[in-house]
């Protein structure tokens, strides 16, 4: 089995611990977040599109760990709150997130602190557990966006898991493979 391996003092729970670096580091990944926000892909069985914004939160949460992980999503979610344009479309506002993509904002910031807890306990050193990390970061958003999609658009239980989780299961997996491809040139930017 193939090892993972990055430079000494770089993984998730050995950072650089400054205030600086650990602001330039929150808000580097809120911004790469609200970036990849507007790689979108309609999707014509769901009102919501696919984007590249899990591919930030899962390679944001194995490169910080969960605390800085989670204040980047959180960073970025209320940026996006107080009507900077940050969501998908260049859109930001209560009213957006209070639609049916709401509950991937509240999921992304649960599933940083989910992918970043094991990553700290060393699941991104290898490519089975890492693979397993981003498998639960996105169940994670799923488990907080399909019941979300229910109560927006009024579906019933197998529409929401279809149209909310169903469709995006291949562009996940892809995005998945993305993180953890950069996920060591990620440590490296995380430790300079």
């Amino acid at each position: 089995m193939t090892t993972i391996t990055a430079p000494p003092g770089v993984l998730a729970d050995r950072l650089p611990k400054s205030l600086l670096s650990d602001v330039a580091l929150v808000v580097g990944i809120a911004a790469l977040t609200a970036v990849l926000a507007q790689v979108r892909v309609l999707v014509p069985f769901s009102p919501v599109p696919l984007t590249g914004q899990t591919l930030a939160v899962l390679l944001g949460a194995a490169a910080l760990g969960p605390w800085r992980a989670v204040a980047a999503q959180g960073l970025y979610v209320a940026v996006g709150l107080l009507g900077l344009p940050v969501f998908t479309g260049w859109e930001g506002g209560v009213a957006h997130a209070a639609g049916v993509t709401g509950g991937y904002l509240a999921g992304f910031v649960v599933a940083s602190a989910v992918v970043g807890l094991l990553a700290a306990r060393g699941a991104d050193r290898r490519p089975v557990s890492t693979a397993l990390a981003f498998a639960a970061g996105t169940v994670t958003i799923y488990a907080v966006a399909v019941p979300w999609f229910m109560v927006v658009t009024g579906a019933g239980v197998t529409t929401a898991v279809w149209q909310g989780a169903g469709v995006f299961l291949l562009g996940d997996a892809i995005k998945a493979l993305l993180a953890a491809g950069l996920l060591p040139g990620a440590w490296w930017l995380a430790s300079r």
